[in-house]
């Protein structure tokens, strides 16, 4: 398969799985370049061991991952420099107020601002599960696939991902 082929046919699901851990769309389209860079650079030394689909996902999922740690250093080192911009007076990161995801209805992005929040506190593992999971509507098998761990795994991921959602959202509601 030609690497054109294989933007094509996956650079909507790059994008859509890496806004969802990022939820921005700067973000996003930033993660889904380097994704298909990676992808072009290793497309010759890719083994077919698993489908191109599984093998882009994993790309994405650690590039997404790493995006993340990224902005957390970023983050850090900010708030020890400096937390606001010195000409504005403003927060220099906030990714959830710059939260814009298409398709999104305006009055249901607090809810949904609120949802990611308790997402992105989850442990990496429980996040990917949950997000191939119930997001992008991947089976059991898929996500043991694309993760690389059995099926029951997973199950326990996702089930241990929805507990903490509901305990965290739960005491959150009573606020």
């Amino acid at each position: 398969m030609s690497f054109e082929e294989l933007y094509q046919a996956h650079s909507q699901m790059v994008y859509n799985l890496a806004l969802n851990y990022v939820q921005n769309v700067e973000d996003a389209e930033e993660i889904t370049q380097d994704v298909f860079v990676k992808v072009f650079q290793s497309l010759e030394t890719f083994k077919q061991q698993s489908s191109y689909s599984t093998w882009i996902y994993r790309i994405t999922i650690n590039t997404s991952l790493d995006f993340i740690k990224t902005k957390r250093r970023q983050k850090r080192f900010a708030f020890f420099t400096s937390l606001f911009y010195e000409d504005s007076g403003e927060l220099r990161y906030n990714p959830i107020d710059e939260f814009n995801h298409p398709g999104v209805l305006l009055e249901d992005k607090e809810n949904l601002k609120i949802l990611y929040r308790q997402i992105n506190k989850l442990p990496d593992n429980q996040k990917t599960a949950l997000i191939l999971h119930k997001i992008h509507k991947k089976s059991q098998l898929e996500v043991a696939e694309i993760m690389g761990l059995s099926a029951k795994a997973i199950e326990s991921l996702v089930q241990r991902a929805k507990s903490k959602l509901l305990n965290h959202l739960n005491k959150n509601e009573g606020k």
